[in-house]
């Protein structure tokens, strides 16, 4: 259940995940942007078997950063599964705090202290490209209004009150990470960021949309598929569904 935050300055254990495919020509810069500049914080980055030898790099980089982990998976699982085994591995090891983010860099490291300081009185921060306006750079235009009439249309059959709930940079307390059943999640790509949000926001838990600028990579593929994007669009009535039914 919720409880109530003080709202003093306190360290938080802090753990980031950041899952990975064919990343390995962003990695190192995610590393030391991440690292460097909070050394108190761990990085855990989740592989899938990348052909580009990812998971090598990553490894090179683990002798320079004594808090750099690496979880290495036999294949493409999906996103979702990623991050809920990022997430079990963190409560296992007692983290207080968890960030996810895109290893692309189109999530700016630098914001990450922001919305780990958010969670002094919020239980989940969403770094919001929607919160004010529109925040994406490099986006072509189609690809924005999918994207912000997929948040508008979540929200109205959902119910929940969100701008961005389909951003996948986020900082979560473990209690609600302890508290959402991570055993029933399913989904994937967007739809695993709807469920998720959906799922807290059920609990009653304090939510908060942090605004950030979102720069589409610059290097690499996107993992965009329209597979995903249709999966998004069951998962809305889904949820709706199991709220009128009490089954979440």
């Amino acid at each position: 259940m919720p409880r109530d935050h003080p709202g003093q300055n306190f360290a938080m254990k802090t753990l980031v995940i950041s899952p990975t495919y064919n990343e390995k020509k962003n990695i190192k810069a995610l590393v030391e942007q991440v690292l460097n500049p909070n050394p108190d914080y761990h990085l855990l980055v989740i592989d899938d078997n990348s052909p580009d030898g990812t998971a090598s790099a990553v490894k090179e980089l683990q002798t320079e950063y004594a808090n750099l982990h690496l979880e290495e998976r036999p294949g493409k699982a999906g996103l979702g599964a990623a991050y809920i085994y990022g997430f079990k591995w963190a409560l296992e090891r007692d983290y207080e705090a968890v960030v996810q983010m895109d290893a692309d860099l189109s999530h700016d490291p630098g914001d990450v202290p922001r919305l780990v300081k958010q969670l002094e009185v919020h239980d989940l921060v969403i770094g919001s490209r929607y919160i004010h306006g529109v925040s994406v750079v490099n986006w072509p235009i189609r690809r924005l209004i999918l994207s912000y009439g997929a948040n508008l249309y979540s929200s109205i059959v959902t119910g929940m009150p969100l701008k961005d709930s389909t951003g996948g940079f986020k900082a979560w307390r473990r209690d609600v990470l302890e508290a959402v059943q991570l055993d029933q999640v399913r989904s994937q790509g967007y739809s695993f960021q709807i469920e998720m949000n959906f799922r807290t926001w059920r609990r009653g838990f304090t939510i908060i949309e942090e605004p950030i600028i979102f720069a589409d990579r610059t290097i690499g593929e996107s993992k965009m598929s329209k597979t995903i994007m249709y999966e998004a669009i069951w998962m809305v009535w889904r949820l709706r569904i199991w709220k009128i039914f009490g089954r979440i």
